[in-house]
């Protein structure tokens, strides 16, 4: 039980430091870390600091055990992590310079430069990972997605999710195979929250943070155009205030960094609207992209979703 009760300790000096001042601990807890406050085994040290720990005003509300304790002061420590970031100012952006050599040097360098980020692993949950591009570099085509998602996080690679196999079917309907386009996203980590779960779209000043790594992926790939997927990333790439609903200019052609961007929905947005009308709509602006990269465009292809 030492071990457990010194974790303890750390997690409730963690939490004075990150600005907690209260934690639920039952009567019965309190009664079992006094008495193992004078089990001779235990330094004087240890003794002091667990009693230290427990102020008079947490023994208010009522646990089951001691091991409930410990672990709901460790997700205190969480909270008080993600309440410490979420919000928090970002550094100016980053400046990238390539260095010489061929594409998958320089694709290498990139790599390593986002994946070690500081400003960006700060901003990645515990255990997550940060995610950066993945694909052919002599594509055509970049797909741009907003920001990582709950499986991205985990699995380090955008669009690996409901989204992303949706995204794929999609690619697949174009006659192509996920391996021979490039996909990213504007963001290098998931936006963090406030709480444990949830999603939000990532900040203007998140974006504006990880845009230089955008630009310098699209300044290895060089494709001949970008698929801006959903209205965050669109604003990403076109403006905050480009647009105010992504209706206004689906479908049309737009530039960023001087390569046509169409703006189409997001395969989310698809999975939650489900209806033959978005789907069609949707691959109306797929058919825009095929053709503006030479790709053949069957009979069948034409009539999707007709």
């Amino acid at each position: 039980m030492k071990a457990e009760v010194e974790a303890l300790v750390d997690e409730l000096k963690r939490l004075r430091k990150a600005g907690v001042t209260r934690v639920s601990v039952s009567e019965a807890a309190i009664q079992s870390l006094k008495k193992f406050s004078k089990v001779a085994s235990v330094d004087a040290n240890t003794r002091a600091a667990v009693l230290d720990s427990i102020p008079d005003r947490v023994r208010s509300a009522s646990v089951k055990d001691f091991d409930k304790v410990l672990l709901e002061t460790k997700s205190e420590t969480k909270k008080a992590a993600a309440k410490q970031t979420y919000g928090a100012k970002l550094p100016r952006p980053p400046r990238i310079l390539l260095p010489n050599g061929d594409k998958r040097e320089r694709w290498a360098f990139l790599r390593d430069k986002v994946l070690n980020c500081p400003t960006c692993n700060q901003r990645v949950k515990p255990g997550k990972k940060v995610v950066f591009g993945v694909g052919n570099l002599d594509a055509e085509i970049f797909f741009c997605g907003e920001a990582p998602g709950a499986d991205e996080e985990i699995q380090g690679e955008p669009f690996v999710g409901k989204a992303g196999q949706l995204l794929d079917k999609m690619i697949a309907a174009m006659g192509l195979k996920r391996e021979e386009v490039y996909i990213g996203n504007i963001m290098n980590w998931r936006p963090e929250m406030p709480t444990p779960t949830g999603n939000r779209p990532p900040t203007v000043e998140e974006m504006n943070f990880c845009l230089p790594y955008l630009k310098a992926q699209l300044e290895v790939v060089k494709p001949k155009l970008i698929v801006a997927l959903g209205a965050t990333a669109a604003k990403g790439l076109l403006g905050a205030n480009s647009f105010r609903s992504l209706r206004e200019l689906k479908g049309q052609w737009q530039s960023f960094e001087g390569v046509p961007v169409m703006p189409t929905y997001h395969p989310s947005y698809l999975l939650r609207n489900d209806t033959k009308r978005d789907k069609r709509s949707a691959w109306e602006d797929w058919l825009k992209v095929m053709d503006k990269a030479g790709l053949p465009i069957s009979e069948k292809q034409q009539g999707y979703f007709l």
